[in-house]
């Protein structure tokens, strides 16, 4: 079989396990909804006993989807491998939006129907939900949290804050989860008498709750215990950025991949609440890993002050921006700043030919700009630097293309990485010149 053969068979394997994975969660919606016609629950007497019953199958699904954000976000290796941390964290965005639109519906359904049952008014059947018991009052006050992090989740809020003040807020979805669920199985005529359905969404929670207490607690625990990282090295650079290197045991067993980044948890003093992703700057070594940082914001600032000795906990390897995701022999890299530290870092391991188009304002605030013009000749890469004002594109005033710069790029992997606004530029570019989606692969800033 051919290279050609081997890298297209690759990429029709991983569309087949996207789908399966987006798939199963119809799939388990479906279940859900045919447990619960099958407890009785669509049982029609009346216009209103439908009306009750669509509101039941909006909770039923907006549970799903919920249980669904929690996988996507576990950090679970299947997630990574099939869709990556960007897909899975776009998906996740996607589905929470769905799934709170249905628990609204779900709130308003059965607060008009149960008030409409007993003859109240929607306040009074409030106050009747409270005293059927703790595990109603629980779940009105999940039902106001989900609504908070919604809120603050909205990009016009969410421009606005720091990403260390948004992500505290975001953590109450946790809580929101926790203070649902006892309703669910204590209230729910569909699990209260136990069976296929209990049982159904007893290890559908098990599952979702498990994958994220293994996979984000556990894990990098475990992690930080085998590999005892620690800064070795802080070497800050001309353009104002700084690289760190991070030695200990067999970092190889980690698995990480050129282009991929881990998440950064820094246990001094100062560090240790915030965990940072940041990509490898070059390829990983058994002993050693280094990133480059420049500063964007106060958490990569004070990295420039971390000091030598500090351990450090990282989460991952996340993502598929890496050599996994070929679709062709050859490769052409685009970077814009700071962007340039994980295609510096495939450009260590990269077969085939390969050329790496790089837009920077100045060489003096190029990060790595030595040691990448090195890296370049040594692998006999053609390198562009692109330096001056960005024009109207994504280049300089110039107006360079992708095509005019590497007329065979239709018949390449594209890998992106920078700003979004320029990044999006780039992708366009590379459609434009023929070049097929699943063969354009970037790394998402955005948050």
């Amino acid at each position: 079989m051919s290279t050609v053969d081997a890298y297209a068979r690759a990429a029709v394997r991983r569309s087949w396990w996207r789908d399966g994975l987006e798939a199963s969660v119809y799939l388990v919606s479906a279940v859900g909804v045919a447990l619960f016609i099958a407890s009785g629950g669509l049982l029609v007497a009346q216009p209103l006993d439908a009306f009750y019953g669509v509101g039941r199958v909006a909770g039923i699904v907006a549970a799903v989807l919920v249980l669904a954000q929690i996988t996507l976000i576990s950090r679970a290796p299947v997630v990574e491998r099939v869709l990556g941390h960007d897909s899975a964290a776009a998906t996740h965005t996607r589905l929470g939006k769905v799934a709170f639109i249905l628990m609204v519906i779900h709130v308003a359904i059965m607060m008009i129907a149960s008030a409409r049952y007993d003859g109240r008014s929607i306040f009074a059947q409030t106050a009747a939900f409270w005293d059927l018991g703790w595990f109603m009052v629980a779940a009105q006050s999940g039902f106001a949290l989900f609504s908070i992090v919604v809120v603050t989740s909205l990009v016009a809020v969410r421009s606005r804050w720091r990403y260390e003040r948004w992500h505290a807020v975001h953590l109450m979805v946790y809580l929101a989860i926790l203070a649902v669920v006892p309703h669910q199985f204590l209230e729910g005529s569909t699990f209260r008498d136990g069976g296929a359905a209990w049982w159904f969404w007893a290890v559908l929670y098990a599952l979702a709750v498990g994958s994220f207490v293994v996979f984000r607690v556990v894990r990098p625990l475990v992690l930080s215990r085998r590999h005892g990282l620690r800064v070795a090295q802080v070497t800050p650079h001309d353009d104002g950025s700084t690289s760190i290197v991070m030695t200990g045991r067999d970092l190889d067993r980690l698995g990480a991949r050129p282009g991929q980044f881990l998440l950064w948890r820094f246990l001094d003093a100062q560090r240790w609440r915030e965990a940072h992703p940041f990509s490898l700057s070059r390829a990983p070594e058994p002993d050693s890993l280094r990133i480059t940082v420049k500063p964007s914001g106060d958490g990569s600032a004070a990295l420039a002050r971390v000091a030598v000795g500090t351990r450090v906990i990282a989460e991952g390897p996340l993502g598929v921006f890496s050599d996994v995701t070929r679709t062709a022999p050859g490769a052409v890299f685009v970077a814009a700043g700071i962007g340039i530290t994980p295609l510096r870092a495939m450009l260590d391991t990269a077969e085939g030919p390969c050329a790496l188009i790089w837009r920077v304002r100045s060489r003096a605030e190029a990060p790595l700009v030595a040691e990448v013009e090195e890296l370049a000749e040594r692998r006999g890469a053609g390198l562009i630097l692109l330096e001056g004002a960005r024009g109207t594109g994504w280049g300089t005033a110039a107006g360079e293309s992708l095509a005019g710069l590497v007329p065979d790029v239709a018949g390449h992997d594209v890998y992106v990485c920078g700003p979004v606004d320029w990044a999006d530029a780039v992708v366009a570019d590379a459609r434009a010149a023929g070049v097929p989606d699943d063969a354009i692969h970037r790394e998402r800033f955005a948050w």
